[in-house]
């Protein structure tokens, strides 16, 4: 049997060294267009900043290495010029010439090209770029090196573009992002986010949202925005997105789906049963809902690799779908999602419900522990999770982990109390914040507490609810909300006679546990009361303007 492989990198080269794991005999070609065959996408922006310090570091594997320890025909700097299904043939330009090839089975991987924005004065625009490739990282490298760089503007905020930015800052350049949507990193809430932003400005990065790039002038030197604000740029980085690299799939007449990418079947194969796809360039299906979607990461793209092989050597293992997990780190905040954020169950019309869990990376009282809070998506009558974010400093994969493991397992809200994670106080708490969220969830879904959203605040102040603060008195000075009444959990049991019957209370702690026990308290004396979802510290961080300061 012979198998071509087109692209290398995740999908293609997981899927080329599985294949001879399993087929000794195979004889197996891969054609690269590039000049790398199996590269650290994912670590090229830390070596802007010389976080990676060696570019060698940045090769997995090279030609001579696959073909010593795997014996795969690796080609690299060969582009698969056209596919011809009906003969099982592809066409090879390589070095100006015009070869062909012809396979038994064949495996597209070209992954997903960087959108470059067809704007006036981009084509004609000096120093600007996309970060794809270690080519793409070459050129970056070396419009840095111009003495005159200075200031850089990132056109995009999500994974990309803050690592991108976060790096060139640390390499001691002034730099702004730009990002279309109304907060940085759109694959997370707006609350979550804003912790990244904060963090951002902390460490200098200057961010503007809501705005797109419209114009570049003066050969890339000025940027214009949609709202007509003007940005002097020396560098440019384009990290608006990818698409799929489909072109080829479409020309050989395959089916594509959704943004152009390329379907497949639940054994990877297109509409042609002898050519497979997997990684970036094709249509997957969201795990929870079973919608089409793309998810181009480097997790999902190597387990589809190492599949497409198992199904073509003849083990029948299917795609069973992703999730879209993915973290990012912003200077010292850690940000990571799985499964639907809020925004997407509202589009999608799901009922549900939201908790907010602040907790620390290892028991408080040990030393070095860092806050990280928690947010979890989840449907109130059968518990399903539909998905989870976190922020923080230290600790925040580990739980985002645990939480998209129990996604895929189909655990519901009421087994997350009863998951046994690890516990030494250097490492975690005897009640991880992962199994608060659990008991979070649960007195939301039984009915033992009632919860409102930071969103849903200046409704309910309008419509004439007053916030109950049960902090301490000396917590007051970091802000309070306006109009409140302050009563410390621990008289607050004794003050009951100070307080309305007849006025209805939304009450607030620092992070909503103090307050969850206020809330109890009020409702079994008979007063109506909710429970500010996330409390003081995430209002503060979300909406800091709508706080009193003394």
């Amino acid at each position: 049997m012979k198998v071509v492989i087109i692209g290398g990198v995740a999908g293609g080269m997981s899927a080329a060294t599985r294949l001879r794991r399993l087929d000794e005999h195979a004889e197996i070609v891969i054609f690269e267009r590039g000049p790398y065959v199996s590269f650290a996408n994912c670590g090229l922006p830390f070596y802007l900043s010389g976080e990676i310090s060696e570019r060698s570091d940045l090769v997995v594997q090279t030609e001579a290495s696959l073909q010593a320890r795997f014996n795969l025909d690796v080609r690299p700097n060969h582009e698969v010029a056209q596919i011809l299904p009906a003969e099982h043939t592809v066409v090879v330009r390589h070095a100006g010439q015009l070869t062909r090839e012809s396979y038994d089975k064949l495996i597209l991987s070209p992954g997903a090209e960087p959108i470059m924005p067809e704007l006036p004065g981009v084509t004609a625009a000096n120093h600007v770029y996309a970060l794809r490739n270690i080519p793409d990282l070459d050129r970056i490298m070396t419009g840095l090196q111009s003495e005159r760089v200075r200031r850089v503007l990132v056109v995009g905020g999500g994974f990309i573009g803050l690592e991108v930015a976060e790096n060139l800052k640390l390499s001691g350049l002034a730099v702004t992002v730009v990002e279309q949507a109304p907060h940085v990193l759109p694959t997370l809430d707006t609350e979550m986010a804003a912790f990244v932003e904060t963090e951002l400005q902390r460490n200098g990065v200057k961010v503007i949202t809501d705005q797109a790039l419209a114009v570049l002038e003066d050969d890339g030197q000025t940027a214009v925005l949609t709202d007509g604000t003007r940005l002097a740029t020396d560098l440019t980085i384009m990290a608006v997105g990818v698409r799929p690299a489909s072109q080829l799939a479409k020309t050989a007449g395959l089916s594509l789906g959704l943004k152009d990418g390329i379907v497949v079947n639940q054994h990877y194969q297109t509409s042609d049963p002898d050519i497979y796809a997997v990684g970036d360039a094709i249509v997957v299906k969201q795990q929870l809902n079973g919608q089409e979607t793309l998810i181009p990461l480097a997790s999902p793209a190597n387990r589809q690799g190492r599949q497409v092989a198992d199904n073509i050597a003849g083990l029948d293992h299917l795609n069973r779908g992703s999730l879209g997990t993915a973290i990012v780190r912003a200077f010292k905040l850690t940000a990571a999602s799985t499964g639907f954020s809020e925004h997407q169950v509202q589009q999608l019309g799901l009922k549900h419900r939201v908790v907010h869990v602040r907790g620390n990376s290892h028991a408080s009282y040990f030393p070095g522990g860092t806050p990280l809070t928690l947010k979890l998506i989840f449907d109130p009558d059968s518990g399903k999770i539909y998905g989870a974010q976190g922020i923080g400093a230290q600790g925040v994969d580990k739980r985002i982990d645990v939480l998209a493991t129990a996604i895929k397992g189909g655990l519901t809200i009421a087994d997350l109390p009863e998951l046994e994670l690890t516990y030494a106080p250097p490492f975690g708490s005897a009640k991880d914040p992962v199994n608060m969220l659990g008991y979070a969830a649960m007195n939301v879904a039984e009915g033992l507490s009632q919860t409102i959203q930071w969103s849903e605040l200046p409704a309910r102040l309008a419509a004439g609810w007053q916030v109950l603060d049960v902090r301490n008195p000396d917590e007051l000075a970091d802000g309070q909300f306006k109009q409140s009444r302050n009563i410390p959990l621990n008289q607050l049991r004794t003050r009951l006679g100070e307080l309305d019957p007849q006025q209805p209370y939304v009450v607030s702690c620092f992070s909503g546990q103090r307050s969850y026990i206020a809330e109890r308290l009020l409702r079994q004396h008979g007063f109506t009361v909710v429970n500010l979802d996330g409390a003081f510290a995430l209002y503060h961080v979300v909406r800091p303007q709508e706080l009193v300061y003394h």
